[in-house]
């Protein structure tokens, strides 16, 4: 269940960013993920699939950059790197 709260701080990580923005439309997401994070690529696009919906972002595209380096100092991490938004709300 640690996804559903990461999913869910994400979330409103990106709602804030959007809001802040005055967007009316989240419409891409870039993250990465470390070496040795818990979530692979494709588990994580389907969690922010369903986290979004029926938010400003859904719909938004996902870009997931996977790192390979497990001595990368980032190599745990899951890092929010840009939120693209659209027009005012």
């Amino acid at each position: 269940m640690h996804e559903l709260s990461f999913m869910a701080d994400l979330m409103r990580k990106i709602i804030a960013i959007a809001n802040e923005e005055g967007a009316e439309k989240v419409i891409g997401v870039t993250i990465t993920l470390g070496a040795l994070c818990h979530l692979s690529a494709a588990h994580l696009r389907e969690h922010f699939v369903h986290a979004a919906r029926g938010t400003v972002a859904e719909g938004a595209r996902l870009t997931i950059t996977t790192l390979t380096d497990a001595q990368d100092p980032r190599a745990q991490e899951i890092v929010l790197e840009s939120v693209e938004v659209q027009g005012e709300a």
